[in-house]
């Protein structure tokens, strides 16, 4: 696989990790209850919820894949929805079954790919079916989709013709460039099919045609060199695949630009959509894209707090929770914590505490950009920190195995100041996982506290317990 003549590069991470290894954070005195729980609804600047917790879907996406190295262990199931009900079902439980061409075959096993996830299995005997068969499937990010649409994309290339036809849709520049970067992993040992990056930056001749026969770029880009440019004859695709569906049509612009790139595309082509989510929204931009498709979706495990043991902790306020933290850490090893504060200063204020008592401490919140947010996590991931404080940026999608105890420093709250019981489940969902068992700790500092807990353990009917000295023996062999 080769790419076109300029080079492309994401920023190197390290510098990143490497700024953010001495915590130099300044105290501001923080005087309300309500600040110190994190429930206040006006609070100064550098005090507010971090707001990118709710932050752009892209940004999340991006996360996801620079954090993951291999795929997700996913024991969801699959439904499939096929446009002709008639017709069999195939499923393949190996690569070899596909009958791929031996350079692509070389290149997923070269990827570390030794038998299809479970999406792969169903979604590449659809993909790659003679004639070609449309589709729109839902997958989160690790189980393995964009290792198959790109499967499918380099096996219908015809290396022989010198003119684009697979076109790939992402909704940003940076994701469209880690989808690159498995096009160029996957046809490494294919490199009579040439990759084009259709994306902010690269600068072409006008009236040139290009002569790479796959595409990827973000939606405007792709548009402009289709209709303006005339870069691309569009006429001449076979594959249009459209990722990050529920991400692009939360940018602006870029669900109308995507459908004005459908519709330059012949009927043969085939569509290929993809999404982690399927709100009503998604589902009518899908339909709108895809004709007669066939359907891939995910039954979303239902996570469960069967195997968490939660604790809470009755303080005054912040200093407080902060000594009992101390006293914890001081009774008890634990392998690696996660704490969650509800806003960006206590976040800071806290990790500079934790590492003034000498504790290995990462911060993550909403301000840095993605790349530092990734080296963070990786640190935390390989354990040259043991404690990770952070805003619910990191509340979603992040798999540590090591991870035993997850800490409430605040509770999680929505805006009104209501019990937000989803992000309660995701973030101690951090802990429990891989059949281990797990551990949460709560801290507690007024009677607004108490009563988002109480409201917390009825909505989940599950018992949170005061936690007692009694209770440290116990909580040793869960922490480790």
């Amino acid at each position: 696989m080769a790419t076109d003549s300029w080079a492309l590069a994401v920023d190197e991470q390290e510098a990143a990790a490497e700024s953010l290894g001495g915590l130099q954070i300044k105290e501001k005195d923080e005087t309300s209850k309500a600040e110190a729980n994190g429930t206040a609804k006006t609070e100064e600047d550098g005090d507010k919820p971090d707001e990118d917790d709710k932050e752009d879907k892209a940004a999340q996406s991006l996360l996801n894949k620079l954090i993951r190295s291999n795929l997700v262990n996913t024991t969801n199931q699959v439904e499939v929805l096929q446009r002709d009900p008639n017709s069999p079902l195939y499923s393949v439980k190996s690569f070899e079954e596909l009958r791929l061409k031996p350079q692509l075959l070389q290149g997923v096993y070269a990827m570390g790919f030794n038998r299809p996830s479970k999406i792969q299995e169903n979604a590449l005997p659809m993909m790659l079916a003679e004639p070609p068969q449309n589709l729109i499937a839902q997958s989160q990010s690790g189980t393995g989709k964009t290792a198959a649409f790109v499967l499918a994309m380099l096996s219908h290339v015809d290396p022989a013709h010198k003119w684009p036809q697979c076109l790939c849709v992402s909704p940003t520049y940076e994701l469209a460039l880690q989808t690159g970067k498995v096009i160029e992993q996957m046809g490494k040992f294919y490199p009579e099919v040439r990759l084009a990056y259709a994306i902010r930056g690269n600068k072409l001749e006008r009236g040139m045609k290009i002569q790479e026969q796959i595409v990827i770029g973000t939606p405007g880009t792709v548009l402009d060199w289709c209709l303006k440019l005339k870069f691309i004859d569009p006429k001449k695709i076979k594959v249009f695949v459209l990722d990050e569906a529920d991400v692009m049509i939360a940018t602006q612009g870029h669900q109308d630009q995507s459908i004005r790139i459908q519709r330059m595309l012949p009927k043969d082509c085939q569509m290929l959509l993809f999404s982690a989510t399927f709100e009503d929204s998604v589902w009518r931009f899908a339909q709108r894209i895809v004709p007669d498709p066939n359907i891939i979706k995910l039954k979303r495990e239902e996570e469960t707090l069967d195997t968490i043991k939660q604790y809470y902790v009755l303080c005054n306020n912040k200093e407080e929770k902060f000594t009992a933290l101390c006293n914890i850490y001081g009774a008890i090893t634990i392998a690696q914590a996660m704490i969650f504060c509800h806003t960006r200063k206590t976040a800071g204020w806290l990790a500079g505490e934790l590492s003034r008592e000498g504790h290995q401490v990462a911060l993550l919140s909403g301000e840095m950009v993605v790349e530092q947010r990734a080296a963070v996590i990786e640190r935390f991931r390989e354990g040259k920190e043991k404690v990770l404080v952070t805003t619910n940026v990191c509340a979603r999608g992040i798999d540590v195995e090591q991870v035993s105890v997850v800490i409430n420093f605040d509770l999680p709250v929505d805006k009104d100041g209501n019990p937000d019981n989803e992000t309660y489940l995701h973030r101690i969902g951090r802990t429990g996982r891989f059949g281990k068992r797990g551990l949460a700790i709560n801290m507690v500092d007024s009677k607004h506290s108490m009563n988002i807990l109480n409201r917390i353990q009825e909505h989940f009917n599950k018992k949170i317990e005061k936690l007692d000295t009694d209770d440290l023996d116990e909580i040793e062999k869960i922490a480790n």
